[in-house]
């Protein structure tokens, strides 16, 4: 965020908004206010591995501020006015937001209501569809492989065949990136409906030269309709319980949270075709843990020397998007509603099938 009577770089003061918008909306949260000054000597002393010093903005939306009224009930205000006056009151020339793909449509909104905006795309599952690296899904890569490598060896150990879920609802970007990279078995995305069968085929092989396989299964991969009796049915089940309590036995959390669900059902019905034990495992937020990689620190800088560019030229409503070897601009009205899917014809998916990795199709 930028202070200036002009947008002069020589004249800025670059100020955080902690948690997002929270740090504007609800200053006295936070001990030492809700804006953190971003001065160059403050900066040199923090590290690059540090935790984050601005918090996260994951659940803040200003559209959809929850409170508690008089009657102790809970209702949505829209906030979305005091946000923009009190932004005006800080004299804050322009906001420089790094977010992910639904985060962006808040930022289209705001920015018709009048706020100078660029955005920065990051995303731990490489989703955001105007760019084609966001910050931050290097460094979730890198993370994943190793956890997946930890749990192969687990899973060999326990003579288990090892199904492992990783962050994707909607996109297989890290599933399929990660899984060539540990050399898996079977990778199951979003993108292509599987058959549990040909899986269990591609594991039997392998079980019957004495060695234990590797699957590792996106959150949002699906069964191919017409082989997925047995997954609806658990899905099924869960929900109803959800939805009433006493209807069955079956505990309801996965409708709160629903990671490890995908993983289970696989890992199942694997067990089920053919004896071979499973182990299902969820990474979960646990890929988000790990240090920078270089070329997330390189493009972090990249981008932020583009964003930064943007405001000095006056642009505003746009994304930084990193299109090879170039970083551009892009109106936020393209970017959102979209998602960054993995084509079916994609470099990836060719390499995973010419080195053997069942895809489940």
């Amino acid at each position: 965020m930028c202070r200036a009577s002009t947008l002069c770089c020589s004249a800025w003061q670059v100020v955080g908004i902690r948690d997002g918008f929270d740090g504007l909306l609800f200053p006295d949260r936070y001990k030492d206010g809700g804006l953190l000054t971003l001065s160059q000597a403050f900066l040199e002393t923090v590290s690059a591995s540090a935790a984050p010093l601005l918090g996260t903005a994951s659940c803040s939306d200003p559209f959809h501020v929850r409170t508690i009224d008089a009657e102790n009930q809970i209702e949505e205000l829209d906030c979305s006015d005091e946000l923009l006056n009190k932004i005006h009151e800080q004299n804050i020339a322009a906001v420089i937001s790094v977010v992910g793909m639904q985060p962006l449509s808040i930022l289209f909104k705001l920015q018709r209501k009048g706020l100078n905006s660029v955005c920065v795309p990051a995303s731990v599952e490489n989703d955001v569809a105007v760019t084609q690296l966001s910050f931050g899904s290097n460094s979730t890569l890198s993370c994943a492989v190793e956890l997946l490598e930890n749990a192969r060896h687990a899973a060999q150990s326990s003579r288990r065949v090892g199904v492992v879920e990783v962050l994707g609802e909607h996109t297989g970007w890290l599933a399929l990136q990660a899984g060539i990279a540990v050399g898996a078995d079977a990778i199951l995305i979003p993108e292509i409906p599987f058959d549990v069968q040909k899986v269990s085929a591609k594991l039997l092989k392998r079980s019957d030269a004495g060695r234990y396989g590797l699957v590792v299964v996106s959150e949002g991969a699906r069964a191919r309709q017409g082989n997925e009796q047995e997954t609806a049915a658990v899905h099924r089940g869960s929900l109803k319980a959800s939805l009433a309590p006493l209807a069955t036995g079956v505990k309801s959390a996965h409708v709160i949270n629903r990671q490890g669900l995908t993983a289970e059902t696989v890992a199942l019905e694997i067990q089920h075709l053919t004896d071979l034990k499973t182990y299902p495992l969820a990474l979960g937020q646990l890929v988000k843990g790990g240090q920078p990689s270089a070329v997330d620190r390189q493009l972090g800088i990249g981008y932020g020397a583009a964003a930064v560019r943007a405001v000095q030229e006056e642009r505003s409503g746009v994304v930084v998007s990193f299109q090879p070897p170039d970083l551009k601009f892009v109106p936020l009205a393209e970017a959102i509603n979209k998602i960054r899917t993995v084509p079916l014809d994609s470099l990836f998916v060719q390499t995973a099938r010419s080195l053997g990795i069942s895809l489940g199709d």
